[in-house]
């Protein structure tokens, strides 16, 4: 909860700015829309301030034309036969490679900012409830005393509004003490209540006006509007701009309806229709009931709504296809923002892999990866093809855990840290819970052992500054570097999914990012696990702990055999269950199933 809520808040920043520019954007197409769609414009911003609580990402509309090509691409491909496990097993040769010793250095706690914000939103939340139980109690009692209108003269002008507007489904209407104008409310059920003292004070201009104004609101369904913005607002309860929106679109929806009743009148009843408003605006005030639309409002708004009845045109067939037009161009580009403010978008932040540039075989690994969350990805370098399971977990990017101490090392060799020929660093004295860390490490010892002191103390000497634009010009991951350089890699900023592991795998391998051939062949060396009479496997485990717990495991590497070059990249998790060990002998077992390797008579470096 504590990262929803800064992510909700980083959420609201950009919401904030969408609102100013939808504000822009409607100030600008004043004369260009119809007074309808610059309601329905507002419906919009609701749907976008819905996103993040959808729990999944959505797809904006700019995403459909790659997903529609996509269709035309990829095949399945099925582990129906469950084969053995297959873990190397002369393991015992290979020294600590497979006991991922990073467990404890990765720890993450909730973020106390992240608690207190969470602790405030839903404090605010429920005192708003409160407010809307209180005013729905409130409605209830006006509602049960209540009585069927039975004034005729009444009646009989209601019947002539609802033939004169074309609505053959009557809507009950009720006559209150309660009320100082009139509201119509219901969701399932709508109903109309009028003051008593308008019936009792009858003017049938004025009460024919009202009562065409609230069928207004029925006709198009005001009273679901109603609910949308109050649990808005309850959701925004702390975003002054998101309440400023929202009284915008109720501006906006009684201006509509305005302009609705005036096709129904003759012009010269404009001016009547106007002053019936005016006159109101003096003796009501803001409905007390939140989910009711009625006739009132404060006097800005009225203001505004009797420039719009004095300036009333009818609006022709061409004007409301071009405001049409430029609502769904307005709708088109504001999706583009929803994968911004998605909370999962957020979270997941997926990685750019389109289906349509590449030959995939999806796999079905369920066998295999039961009692985990995770995928598996495969990439022939020489058929240039992938075979992917999960491909949704595939391109999401997690912490690399100790995956991420390739490229450290890459970076010391780089940067003049270490050398291929010199190393050695000297241990810094502290007591580590690990045995083989308490010594003196050389990049061959400290890979094999996942010694991750040495890195931090690899990573210090390079520089945070460094080691930022290393990040970037090398492309990893989601290229995010918080915290200090002993930390970046470590409080789970940095990530990166299975498929740009092996990307990264394919980069090093083929060292297109122009470093010292020397050093790329010294972390290919530091990181070759077996040699068998079919190839060579190089890879690298990394473990994630939470709470004591270990719940990420990652295995990457890649296997050379003659000609062919296979990189791989394995990932798991559970909630108390998944480290590196564990995907490594996941991975083994797929590779086997695969026929790419066999390491029963391999030789262990």
């Amino acid at each position: 909860m504590a990262e929803f809520m800064i992510r909700f808040f980083i959420c609201n920043l950009f919401i904030c700015i969408i609102i100013g520019i939808l504000l822009l954007i409607k100030h600008l197409l004043r004369n260009s829309l119809t007074s309808r769609m610059h309601y329905n414009v507002w419906y919009l911003l609701l749907a976008l301030l819905a996103v993040p609580f959808i729990p999944v990402q959505p797809l904006s509309f700019l995403k459909i034309f790659t997903w529609l090509g996509s269709l035309k691409h990829g095949s399945s491909f099925s582990m129906g036969t469950v084969i053995r496990e297959t873990v190397p097993q002369n393991q015992s040769h290979t020294a600590n490679w497979m006991n991922d010793f990073s467990l404890s250095v990765s720890q993450r706690t909730p973020s106390t900012i992240g608690l207190i914000l969470w602790f405030l939103w839903i404090t605010g939340i429920l005192i708003m409830i409160v407010w809307v139980i209180k005013s729905m109690l409130r409605f209830n009692n006006m509602k049960n005393s209540a009585l069927p209108l039975q004034n005729p003269a009444v009646r009989r002008l209601y019947d002539d509004c609802l033939y004169e507007m074309h609505i053959t489904k009557p809507v009950p209407v009720y006559s209150t003490a309660f009320l100082k104008s009139p509201v119509m409310a219901g969701l399932l059920k709508p109903r109309i209540y009028l003051p008593i003292h308008l019936i009792s004070d009858y003017q049938a201009n004025d009460i024919k006006y009202m009562l065409m104004h609230e069928l207004g609101h029925y006709r198009h369904k005001d009273t679901l509007g109603n609910y949308l913005m109050n649990l808005t607002g309850i959701l925004y309860w702390f975003n002054p701009l998101v309440w400023y929106a929202l009284k915008e679109m109720k501006d906006d929806r009684e201006v509509a309806c305005d302009t609705f009743v005036l096709k129904f009148l003759n012009q010269d009843s404009y001016e009547a229709y106007g002053s019936t408003l005016i006159h109101f605006a003096e003796k009501v005030s803001l409905t007390p009931f939140p989910f009711a639309a009625g006739i009132n409002g404060n006097m800005r708004q009225m203001q505004k709504r009797i420039r719009n009845i004095a300036g009333y045109h009818p609006v022709s067939f061409r004007k409301n296809l071009h405001s049409a037009l430029i609502y769904s161009i307005i709708a088109f580009f504001l999706s583009g923002a929803a994968p911004v403010l998605s909370i999962q978008a957020a979270e997941n932040n997926r990685c750019r892999f389109y289906e349509t540039d590449y030959t995939i075989t999806y796999m079905d690994l369920d066998d295999r990866f039961e009692g985990y969350r995770g995928s598996f990805v495969l990439y022939d370098a020489a058929e240039d093809s992938w075979q992917i399971y999960n491909k949704k977990r595939a391109v999401t990017p997690i912490p690399p855990a100790s995956t991420y101490k390739i490229y450290s090392a890459l970076l010391g060799l780089e940067s003049g840290v270490i050398t291929p020929e010199h190393s050695l660093i000297p241990w810094d004295g502290k007591n580590y819970i690990y045995d083989s860390w308490n010594a003196d490490q050389t990049l061959e010892s400290a890979m094999q052992n996942s010694v991750t002191w040495y890195f931090q103390a690899l990573d210090r000497q390079v520089g945070l500054s460094s080691i930022k634009e290393y990040i970037q010009d090398i492309g990893y991951g989601n290229r995010r570097v918080e915290g200090d350089a002993s930390s970046y890699w470590i409080n789970a900023s940095l990530k990166i999914s299975p498929v740009e592991q092996v990307e990264m795998l394919k980069k090093l391998y083929d060292n297109q990012f122009g470093f010292s051939p020397e050093n790329i062949r010294t972390i290919k060396d530091s990181i070759r696990l077996y040699t068998t009479n079919d190839g060579t496997l190089f890879g690298k485990t990394g473990t994630e702990e939470v709470n004591g717990e270990n719940t990420s495991g990652w295995f990457i590497g890649y296997i050379e055999k003659g000609s062919c070059t296979y990189f791989f990249a394995s990932h798991i998790q559970s909630e108390t269950l998944a480290s590196g060990p564990l995907a490594a002998e996941l991975t083994f077992s797929v590779l086997s199933d695969l026929r790419l390797w066999n390491a029963d008579q391999g030789v262990a470096h």
